[in-house]
């Protein structure tokens, strides 16, 4: 587990400050804002996605003022799963946000031959399809209307003293970075790691809609010989196809792969496999040379362009560097295979709050710790199954061990 894990190194030197601050800043209002005396806002969030808008909405809770920095224009969107897990539901239901989007109730794992699928209880939560454009639309609406700035610009520099940290033209009590896998922030301060040398473990991410009508209340993961395809159900019309695999394969190439997959997303047999009990063994007649229909593939009706991210692995030394503090993938991550970068993003980012608000930074690094030690443990031995010659063992094996794949899944979902 050596290769995934992410303890801070012995003996890492905090890293000095950068020099001044440079930044293109189209939009700041928050003098009116001001907590303490020769800053403009107690938080300073670098990163206006779901994490750091969850940030936003954490802070103006607390009774702290907060301004989200961000270059790109809204709305923001990227290659994701687009599936919330049971667990991040009640955390957005406690900041007083709704996205739109269609009930998950359940994994299933396919790789053509056999599957097994798992439901959550009866009566306990179920997870939420949602497109990402969706959820920042309302994490956005709902942190504006609690009083959170934002502030159009790329952030160059930052520099920090032992009251503040200064950057986009603002002065902070507190800066929370959640700048994404690709993190500057991480960069600037000497917080990253290298990263793995396995280039195995260099995989990406690759994201499509579909429009078609879900025939699926599951996410899907449908195991080919080198990417998981993800099928999440998004809108009465609208059907995510998200690929994970190794740097190179190409979105249609990875799923001619799977001729069963493609037929229902062309609008052919989109009621294969429906009704199949918790746990099921299900056995299909697909050959491991099974490719797809051309024909099949020409008639699926996308709707936007390939969207890409990764590679996914990503290390830090230390999530707190003076007053700023790491949230989300800029923590560190390890694989997208398990699901659950958003719901962790937010834990993490109530966690930085709650100890910024206490002025006890310091031990964000343990709630760091402790808040993704299983998401750690779980995924790095599944992402390396994943890669390894082990990997078209992952399915059969969960299919022959059905409550210890629900077992996993509960977990994960929690």
């Amino acid at each position: 587990m050596s290769d995934v894990d992410a303890r801070p190194e012995p003996g890492a030197e905090e890293p000095g400050p950068a020099a001044a601050v440079d930044a293109d800043v189209d939009r700041v209002s928050v003098s009116d804002v001001v907590s303490d005396v020769g800053v403009d806002v107690d938080v300073l969030i670098v990163g206006g996605g779901p994490v750091g808008l969850v940030a936003a909405i954490e802070a103006c809770l607390a009774g702290l003022s907060a301004a989200v920095v961000e270059h790109r224009d809204d709305p923001l969107d990227k290659a994701c799963g687009e599936g919330l897990m049971p667990g991040a539901l009640p955390l957005l239901g406690r900041l007083g946000v709704a996205p739109h989007g269609l009930a998950l109730r359940g994994v299933r794992y396919s790789d053509g031959r056999v599957a097994v699928e798992h439901r959550f209880p009866e009566g306990a939560a179920v997870g939420l399809g949602v497109r990402r454009t969706e959820l920042h639309r309302a994490l956005a609406e709902r942190a504006e209307a609690l009083g959170a700035h934002f502030i159009r610009a790329k952030v160059d520099r930052i520099s920090q003293d032992s009251t503040s940290v200064s950057a986009a033209g603002m002065r902070a009590r507190w800066l929370l970075a959640a700048d994404g896998l690709h993190s500057g922030v991480a960069r600037q301060l000497g917080l990253e790691r290298p990263a793995p040398r396995r280039r195995a473990s260099r995989r990406f991410g690759l994201r499509r809609h579909a429009r078609i009508a879900p025939w699926t209340e599951l996410i899907e993961v449908h195991w080919t010989s080198r990417a998981e395809i993800y099928i999440t159900p998004v809108d009465d019309r609208l059907v995510g196809v998200a690929v994970l695999g190794p740097q190179g394969l190409g979105f249609e190439e990875a799923l001619a792969e799977v001729p069963e997959l493609v037929a229902k997303l062309a609008g052919a047999g989109a009621g294969a496999g429906a009704g199949a009990g918790a746990g099921a063994d299900l056995r299909t007649d697909a050959p491991d040379a099974a490719r797809a229909n051309p024909a099949d593939l020409a008639a699926i009706e996308w709707a936007g362009p390939v969207l890409g991210a990764g590679p996914f692995h990503r290390r830090t030394r230390r999530r707190v560097s003076g007053r700023v503090l790491l949230i989300g993938d800029a923590a560190g991550y390890v694989d997208a295979i398990t699901g659950e970068g958003l719901r962790l993003g937010f834990d993490q980012a109530r966690a930085a709050v709650k100890r910024i608000r206490a002025d006890d930074a310091l031990h964000y690094e343990a709630d760091w710790f402790h808040l993704t030690r299983s998401f750690r443990r779980i995924t790095g031995a599944l992402a390396v199954a994943a890669t390894s010659p082990l990997r078209a063992r992952i399915v059969p094996l969960a299919a022959a061990r059905p409550r210890w794949f629900g077992a996993i899944v509960d977990r994960l979902a929690r």
